[in-house]
């Protein structure tokens, strides 16, 4: 049997392609990083024609207006995000690939030939067209992790309508506050899920959600065996459509559908980043600027190669996520880089009653993963089960682990490398990424050619502007700052849906250092361009790399009658697991017992979702506040992570000082022992 030829890097043949076709030629990494971000107009540039992005009309300029927010990218130019997806449709089934292969926790595997994701995209766009959805229309889905979602993505932004998905383990007010913020014209929805070991009927749920959204016109109704089956809600509905009818075309129309040539910036998605206060962030992404950072990032960054390239050897791509979490986003893009992907729809850890860390492990072995990324709070999970990684099955053909949502433990991936080393490898290559919903992408991440050390990310991604800035707004090395984004991104976001003026949009990253992007990490650059991320540098809640806005927790724990007042901070230590405590003043007479918490935290569990229960809650007298009637989550965040009190808030601009003695002494009592 020959053996295989060596791999190659995604990034060093990028490189060999900068030298051939532009006779640019880097010393180091660092060179070719600062080449990146300081001649954005020959570096995206060569993003368009390295990946032979299509366009029928010719662009003018790759980066015409150089500013932020509202850059000018690739202007004339037309693209589809699923067009790029499906140009791969013929050579990746000469090689007998799949497009998706997917499992769920009964172990039902299923596989999606190239050909058969492209006919069920047809299929499903030529429905939503009879169904009156057009360019520019809002499709909402209520779905979980699996092909059908994908299907229906590519097929409402084939046509130019406009995608949004929640997944079914958010509460029925969290979907309502994202989706009617949207309007959307037909809903797209599962009628039962299976999760932790249990069935769940969603089809109250779908029923609730057409009732409250009034823009709703058609339900596209994803049957499962996890719904009743006596009559359920969903029947009663009088517009719903069956997803075995939608995808059911085969004939000459479905043959000769082709994805719509649109705009550059025409809008692809809504996501949502919640902050502090108010609704959810609509956050509106585009096509074009989607598909270059995310082609960027997948290939370059994660090196995750087109799976009938003969460098690549068969890629499959899995990173475990809800369709709730980005990085489902990212998953699917592994597609337009001609990647096979890997969905798995499930709990990570097993059964509820039956915790087993090994899942995952043994679906990436059945599946011959080559990437295999999740949170970081995932692998920490496996370690401290204690899982024999080499009792999961033959992972010999993984090549990469990746992590992202928090940063990842330096114990623990010392940890899996270890376990790999035991099956053989060496040197197993860690991929960590840092960034973001609100621009799709990641600033810092991986690179195949430098050094890894544990509790580090290896470098800031190509065309990513990333410094470390101090309270001077001076960029700094060695040192922990905010992470700031100096130059414009393609997916840097369009605008936020409804948000006269731009206002929520410049206030939410644009408010500190005008025209630069601030993203709310703390970050710390070392002199060898490595970078760590130390946890949020906001208020927002980055729970096991889920965000939620601290005012959604607010909104359920606080319509509670016993419950007066509330505040929620998020304690993300590097090395250490994250650590959420709620605060609570409650009415006179009514006490913290167990039956209160448990009240507490059934509605969030109701109402959000069980990732956002928190670890501890506190009774306390008052919940500080500024002068303005503000709650003081920062203040307290930093507090009990260490900051002394005096350099964390000043007394003369809050409304009740003297409450921060309490949580002075709460960071005292909590702080790690030595």
């Amino acid at each position: 049997m020959n053996a295989l030829p060596p791999y190659i890097p995604q990034i060093r043949l990028y490189q060999d392609w900068l030298a051939r076709e532009r006779g640019l030629t880097f010393a180091s990494y660092d060179a070719l990083w600062r080449w990146s971000v300081t001649d954005l107009e020959a570096f995206w540039q060569s993003i368009w024609d390295y990946f032979e992005v299509y366009s029928p009309t010719p662009h003018s300029a790759a980066l015409a207006e150089n500013r932020m927010p509202g850059a000018v990218w690739f202007p004339g130019a037309q693209v589809n995000y699923a067009q790029q997806v499906l140009r791969h449709v013929q050579a990746a089934h000469a090689s007998c690939l799949s497009a998706i292969i997917s499992e769920n926790e009964l172990g039902e595997v299923r596989e999606l030939s190239w050909p058969e994701l492209r006919r069920q995209v047809a299929s499903v766009a030529l429905t939503l067209r009879h169904m009156g959805v057009r360019r520019g229309d809002r499709v909402a889905a209520y779905l979980p992790n699996i092909p059908e979602t994908i299907v229906a993505c590519l097929a409402c932004v084939s046509m130019g309508a406009v995608w949004s998905v929640c997944a079914p383990d958010m509460g029925t007010p969290a979907v309502l506050d994202r989706f009617g913020q949207i309007e959307p014209k037909v809903l797209i929805a599962v009628d039962g899920v299976y999760y932790g070991g249990r069935a769940m009927d969603r089809s109250a749920v779908v029923a609730q959600l057409c009732a409250n959204l009034p823009s709703v016109q058609h339900l596209l109704h994803v049957q499962t065996p996890f719904a009743s089956t006596a009559p359920n809600a969903i029947n009663s509905i009088e517009t719903h459509e069956y997803w075995t009818r939608a995808t059911a075309r085969n004939d000459a129309q479905t043959e000769a559908f082709q994805p719509e040539s649109l705009p550059f910036d025409h809008p692809i998605w809504v996501v949502y980043s919640s902050g502090t206060t108010g609704l959810p962030k609509p956050i509106v992404h585009g096509h074009g600027g989607i598909l270059m950072s995310l082609l960027a990032l997948k290939n370059l960054g994660n090196d995750i190669g087109c799976s009938y390239h003969p460098n690549s050897f068969g890629e499959r791509f899995h990173w475990y996520s809800s369709t709730g979490w980005v990085m489902w986003n990212a998953q699917m893009a592994g597609l337009a880089s001609g990647t096979t992907i890997c969905l798995y729809d499930g709990n990570p850890g097993g059964a509820k009653d039956k915790p087993d860390w090994g899942v995952l492990w043994r679906f990436v072995a059945r599946h011959k993963v080559t990437f295999f990324g999740a949170g970081a709070a995932y692998f920490t999970n496996c370690m401290k089960a204690g899982l024999d990684v080499s009792a999961c099955g033959d992972l010999s053909h993984v090549r990469a682990l990746g992590t992202t949502g928090s940063p990842l433990p330096e114990d623990v991936q010392r940890w899996a490398t270890a376990q790999f080393q035991k099956l053989g490898v060496p040197d197993i290559w860690w991929c960590n990424i840092s960034g973001g919903t609100d621009f799709c992408g990641a600033f810092i991440g991986g690179n195949r050619e430098l050094p890894q050390v544990p509790g580090q990310m290896q470098g800031r991604l190509l065309g990513c502007a990333v410094e470390a800035w101090n309270e001077d707004g001076k960029p700094v090395v060695g040192e922990v700052g905010e992470l700031v984004c100096t130059q414009p991104l393609p997916s840097m976001p369009l605008y936020f849906w409804g948000d006269e003026g731009n206002k929520r949009y410049l206030s939410s990253y644009f408010d500190m250092y005008p025209n630069v992007w601030r993203h709310g990490d703390w970050l710390k650059v070392g002199t060898d361009g490595s970078c760590v991320i130390y946890g949020r540098s906001d208020a927002t809640i980055n729970r096991f790399g889920l965000r939620m806005g601290t005012s959604e927790i607010y909104a359920a724990v606080e319509a509670l009658p016993e419950v007066l007042d509330s505040m929620v901070v998020d304690l993300e230590y590097l090395g250490r697991e994250s650590y959420m405590p709620l605060f609570v003043v409650l009415r006179e007479g009514v006490a913290l017992d167990d039956g209160m918490r448990e009240k507490i935290n059934q509605s969030i569990r109701t109402a959000l979702s069980p990732r956002f229960v928190p670890n501890e809650i506190f009774q306390v007298a008052e919940i500080p506040r500024t002068l303005s009637g503000k709650k003081q989550e920062l203040p307290v965040k930093k507090l009990l992570l260490g900051q002394p009190l005096e350099k964390v808030v000043n007394r003369d601009a809050m409304a009740n000082p003297a409450c921060m003695d309490w949580y002075a002494e709460l960071a005292v009592r909590q702080a790690p022992s030595a």
